[in-house]
């Protein structure tokens, strides 16, 4: 159901319109050049089907093919799109891949109606262990990123309750420094201990109902989409059986055995997931490995779990000069740009580098060799303004380096 109200509601919301319609280009990730929109109203098609495969998965029809029609579907207006990047679309994508290899329609299904062999009242223990597993390095990486002083301070947290200060009955409070001391720390003690707590029999019932006074909370003031609720539905598999059971199954029998791993498949279960985790576990910390802070240039920032940590405000412009003649092409943003990837590609290297290449492409066409050069500034979390970009770098004339540092990113300090 989720899954079926995010589909749709990027139609109803106007978030397809804006992010994939009316953009004359998108910025796609880097290497995924060719995944472009749909021409035309083509994209509102696309995310129509994938309501459709959101209900076939709700109702166990057809099953896995429509969550693996989805998951491929979902990773495609991902990854084609960076103008809305959000860490929660990509941990769907992480789940939506694990679903396609869950028995999620062996019982209460279509598929059980139109093939009654395939009907079971049990699923192995490592069906939960993945959820729990991933949530867990979710969180973990979550929290670890927050301890750093703007943090701490509490700059992140005014910042982010600054622009909510009109919402009614909470407006004002939300921003009283006592209660952005408990949204700095409480959010950092949250995402750290959870999982453990809901793992503790004895601080399970409060760790849950803690649960969802914080995501409803983060779903009111943040307005974060299906993200809040697909956590507290994955809460589900920290309860043991006989407790669910009892609250929502009570005339289904009851299933006895403690299966937690099915023989026949144990090898490559286990190697698949152990390759899996370790590129989760490994992914969030490339950026120790790269030169400079990640706050600023961006590398290794996506896919990380850095959740809500910065605001960033930049200034730039970007000056075109013919290679025949030597004479500047002015760049109006507007022809180019929607208001959002403006603030992208003012504040983010590798969107910048991108635009660079579009108008290399776009002079390329007519025959016309030019470079692109960029003067920009930039602040973050409402500091001085430094310069971010080397103005004396040709952007057009560099290939993008993906696994180390770009040095005409200038030094943060």
């Amino acid at each position: 159901m989720l899954i079926f109200l995010e589909s749709v509601g990027a139609i109803f919301t106007g978030w397809v319109k804006r992010t994939l319609i009316d953009p004359e280009f998108t910025f796609s990730f880097i290497g995924f050049e060719w995944l472009q929109p749909l021409p035309g109203y083509g994209m509102y098609l696309y995310y129509l089907v994938m309501g459709v495969f959101s209900i076939m998965i709700m109702v166990g029809y057809r099953y896995r093919f429509a969550m693996l029609s989805f998951t491929v579907l979902w990773t495609g207006t991902y990854l084609m799109q960076k103008s809305a990047y959000n860490n929660h679309y990509y941990l769907l994508i992480l789940i939506c891949a694990m679903m396609t290899v869950l028995p999620a329609h062996k019982h209460y299904s279509m598929d059980v109606k139109r093939h009654p062999g395939i009907r079971k009242n049990s699923m192995p223990q490592w069906c939960g262990l993945l959820i729990i597993m991933q949530l867990f390095i979710v969180y973990t990486y979550a929290s670890v990123a927050k301890m750093y002083p703007d943090w701490l301070d509490l700059t992140v947290a005014k910042n982010l309750m600054a622009s909510r200060k009109d919402y009614a009955i909470i407006g004002t409070v939300i921003q009283k420094e006592w209660f952005l001391y408990i949204i700095a720390y409480a959010g950092i003690l949250f995402d750290l201990l959870i999982v453990p707590l809901l793992l503790w029999k004895r601080t399970r019932k409060w760790a849950f109902f803690l649960s969802i006074f914080f995501h409803l909370f983060n779903s009111i003031v943040f307005q974060i989409g299906i993200f809040p609720y697909l956590s507290l539905a994955f809460t589900l598999f920290f309860f043991e059986p006989k407790v669910i059971q009892k609250l929502f199954l009570k005339k289904k029998e009851l299933y006895i055995k403690d299966e937690i791993i099915i023989p026949n498949y144990r090898k490559p279960l286990l190697i698949v997931a152990s390759i899996y985790f370790i590129v989760q576990i490994g992914l969030p910390l490339r950026h120790w490995f790269i030169e400079d802070n990640v706050l600023w240039t961006e590398e290794g920032h996506r896919l990380s779990w850095r959740m809500m940590l910065r605001s960033k405000l930049g200034s730039i412009s970007y000056k075109i000069v013919d290679k025949n003649t030597g004479n500047p092409i002015p760049v109006q943003l507007n022809d180019y740009l929607t208001p959002k990837q403006k603030r992208l590609a003012s504040t983010k290297p590798d969107v910048i580098w991108q635009f660079a290449q579009k108008l290399k492409m776009d002079y390329a066409k007519q025959g016309r060799p030019i470079s692109v050069f960029v003067n920009s500034r930039l602040s973050i979390n409402g500091k001085p303004f430094k310069p971010f970009i080397d103005p004396e770098v040709d952007l057009a004339a560099i290939e993008w380096q993906a696994l180390k540092h770009s040095d005409w990113i200038l030094p943060s300090e």
